[in-house]
């Protein structure tokens, strides 16, 4: 995988670079009018230093991203731009982009001259501006998603005792990940909605806790604090993805108290998922972890499989 040192080689002053980002963010609706503005603009600032790498180098930056819904105008996100950078209409306005269509990969490619990926947290969709447009185009990693595949890849190798805590919900979504990890991390503690759906042989797995008391409860209460505060202090490495309880119902307590233990642990804490960045974000502890993904899907695929269909196509 090339990555943007291996583009200064290529001499992109005056070349067209297309740099696809993922500023799909949450957005806020205020006033009578509906107004919307950037609810969290942590995947934004992720990507700036890769387009204003690019600008120094005197290229002209094109940027292209998703916003959801598919109709969204794009247009809310243009004070983020890097001076004479221009930003693409919603990628996802078009069904080629989703549909993977070689066609609408290669409009895209006319634009450019080469292509920069920085947009990890979308690089487990099989989409033409992720998977068919680098395969047109001189293609790179962007800076976040070098540090995302090395700050992630710890995990493969991680200091021992090694605890995974995972959380939230959609455990189909995390099996693959809890399947992967067990064969290398020392424990793995299963909460909210997720730990209902353990069973079989994992619930018979000597590595794997599961909530004290009710597991089907919408929130951690003191007795499961003290034994996730017990487990971490343990611990050297910890994985962190998902929240104890139905955080998105205001269930936020154990949530928001496991995240201040982990981030005053003095151990090396790797946490990622949408919640868990909403939570982080509403405590301001952006900066108190080891390494915070920008990713959610693509975290927990990147950390099951080794590598994502975005890495697969700029190798």
């Amino acid at each position: 995988m090339k990555t943007l040192p291996n583009l200064i080689e290529a001499d992109p002053k005056g070349k067209r670079v297309f740099v696809r980002v993922d500023w799909n963010v949450p957005l806020l609706r205020q006033g009578s009018a509906g107004q919307a503005m950037v609810a969290d603009d942590f995947r934004i600032k992720k990507s700036l230093e890769t387009l204003e790498f690019l600008k120094k180098a005197g290229a002209k930056v094109i940027i292209a991203t998703h916003l959801e819904p598919d109709d969204a105008s794009v247009d809310i996100l243009r004070d983020y731009l890097p001076e004479g950078a221009e930003l693409l209409p919603n990628l996802r306005g078009n069904p080629g982009e989703k549909g993977n269509d070689a066609k609408f990969a290669e409009e895209l490619a006319a634009k450019a001259d080469i292509y920069v990926n920085e947009a990890f947290s979308a690089s487990h969709r099989e989409h033409a501006s992720i998977v068919l447009l680098p395969k047109l185009l001189p293609s790179f990693a962007g800076i976040q998603f070098e540090r995302e595949v090395e700050g992630l890849s710890k995990a493969f190798n991680p200091t021992h005792p090694f605890l995974l805590v995972l959380g939230g919900a959609k455990f189909e979504t995390k099996l693959p990940l809890v399947e992967k990890l067990l064969n290398i991390a020392d424990e793995v503690f299963i909460a909210g909605a997720n730990a209902v759906q353990v069973s079989g042989d994992l619930m018979r797995n000597p590595k794997i806790s599961l909530p004290l008391g009710d597991i089907a409860a919408l929130d951690a209460d003191e007795a499961n604090l003290k034994m996730l505060e017990t487990k971490i202090g343990q611990s050297e490495f910890i994985l962190w993805n998902g929240p104890l309880g139905k955080y998105e119902d205001g269930y936020k307590e154990g949530t928001q108290r496991l995240a201040k233990m982990l981030s005053e642990s003095g151990k090396e804490v790797i946490v990622g998922g949408a919640d868990t960045l909403a939570v982080i974000k509403e405590l301001d502890l952006y900066d108190k972890f080891s390494f915070v993904s920008t990713g959610g899907g693509a975290m927990l695929d990147f950390l099951a499989t080794g590598t994502l269909p975005g890495i697969e196509a700029l190798n």
